[in-house]
């Protein structure tokens, strides 16, 4: 397998397709005229070996008119790919670098999932502990349904507690109403939230079956700060994100308000207007700006992260023997089977795929399986895939939708298998190395 040993050339050009047809771009360190009709922004190493990437990106956000996106591929843990197509910012021009922070919403899922089976791991926890003799002061009321005495840690990562937002209501996004019950100024924290959720009833026996739950994500991260004695935040940073040489130049919570966007990070496009949630409240706002309260949503949906902090991720789990974050028991539990309904069908065979702890998993051949999750917000769209193959992707989109109203995350997801069943020559790089990408602290 070839190596390429020129220097790569990830944020010193920028290629306009179409509106410039004279642009070049980098190849090893040679150059390559540009000659893709599509009008995409590309930024990034372009490795000819990997071009069926290329191709499928710039057709992509052509056809559905997205703003921009960014793509990271691993391969047995060596990053080998990692561009930004069209724009970071409509309003400015500027380029989506591979570097770019996204928020990456329910994609947050997998990474409280690891900071869990962490500390299980540590003995600070147990998968079958009861919810509520880990959640510490200020939540000892009784609750008003007592099946929530029944509740476990295991349950909530499995999407087993007993909330359904299809039956009931999704509390994530009524910060308001929350934050009113208990006559505080809005919008409602998450502590708060959970608070509230102790007076309202169970939709279904926890354990019974499984219903996506972000609430449930949420309670999980007050968990994890009772039994570290620290913000959610800085426990998954130690537990999580710097064994594996992630900072907060390529992974950090993010912020609702466009005042506090971090260095680094997108603008987000589309989703039309909602009332404002924080003070003054109630005045039209763009919806990914003020909408909802990203800040309450941290363990479910509040991380920022650029695709190849996502990939370096991702592939640590790759060879359980050698995680440098979790035991290999510890890997095994992230994606084994649920028991009951939530792992099988009525007839008792097992389903086709099922959701584990922290990820989606779809069980292939030989005791392989792909492994994935999606994220969706409002200027957000995002799918994290570890393939069997020892193939991981990231895809992260500064809109949720297309133009054309398709869902962004599903419709790119059978395109990048084919996109990856396309290369005939894999590189033996490691742009992990690269500057220009995150590195050990940053």
């Amino acid at each position: 397998m070839a190596i390429l040993n020129k220097p790569a050339c990830f944020t010193v050009f920028v290629v306009v397709l179409a509106l410039a047809p004279q642009a070049s771009r980098c190849v090893g360190g040679s150059v390559e005229p540009a000659s893709a009709p599509e009008n995409v922004l590309l930024t990034g190493r372009h490795d000819p070996r990997l071009a069926s990437f290329d191709r499928l990106m710039r057709q992509f956000l052509a056809r559905h008119r997205v703003p921009g996106a960014a793509l990271a591929v691993t391969r047995h843990g060596r990053l080998v790919y990692a561009r930004g197509f069209g724009y970071a910012s409509l309003a400015s021009g500027e380029a989506v670098r591979p570097e770019a922070l996204f928020r990456i919403a329910s994609v947050s899922k997998p990474i409280t999932a690891a900071a869990v089976l962490a500390l299980v791991d540590r003995g600070k926890l147990g998968l079958d502990d009861r919810v509520l003799d880990r959640l510490g002061p200020g939540f000892d009321g009784p609750p008003a349904d007592p099946r929530w005495r029944r509740i476990t840690l295991r349950e909530l990562l499995q999407h087993r507690g007993g909330w359904d937002r299809d039956r009931s209501f999704d509390p994530m996004f009524r910060p308001v109403l929350i934050a009113r019950q208990f006559h505080v100024e809005p919008p409602a924290g998450p502590r708060l939230v959970i608070r509230y959720m102790l007076g309202q009833p169970l939709d279904f026996d926890p354990g019974a079956r499984d219903a996506y739950s972000n609430f449930g994500y949420c309670v999980l991260g007050r968990v994890i700060e009772h039994a570290t004695g620290e913000p959610y935040e800085a426990a998954v940073r130690k537990l999580v994100l710097t064994p594996l040489g992630l900072g907060p130049r390529s992974i950090r919570l993010g912020h609702t308000l466009p005042e506090r966007r971090a260095p680094g990070e997108v603008h987000y496009h589309g989703g039309g207007t909602g009332p404002l949630v924080f003070p003054p409240l109630g005045r039209p706002v763009p919806e990914p700006y003020g909408a909802w309260n990203l800040e309450a949503m941290d363990a479910h949906g509040g991380w920022l992260a650029s695709a190849p902090a996502l990939v370096r991720f991702a592939s640590s789990f790759d060879n359980p023997a050698r995680s440098k974050i979790l035991s290999a028991r510890a890997v095994a539990t992230l994606f084994e089977r649920p028991p009951g309904a939530a792992g099988a069908r009525p007839d008792g065979q097992p389903r086709d795929a099922y959701y584990a702890c922290g990820w989606n998993v779809r069980p292939v051949g030989r005791g392989g399986a792909n492994t994935w999750h999606t994220g969706a917000l409002p200027g957000t769209s995002t799918l994290l895939v570890r393939r069997w193959d020892g193939l991981n992707w990231a895809v992260l989109f500064n809109t949720r939708n297309g133009a054309d109203g398709v869902d962004l995350a599903g419709a790119i997801d059978p395109l990048v298998h084919g996109a990856a069943d396309a290369v005939t020559e894999w590189p033996a790089i490691d742009l992990f190395s690269s500057q220009s990408l995150s590195t050990p602290g940053g």
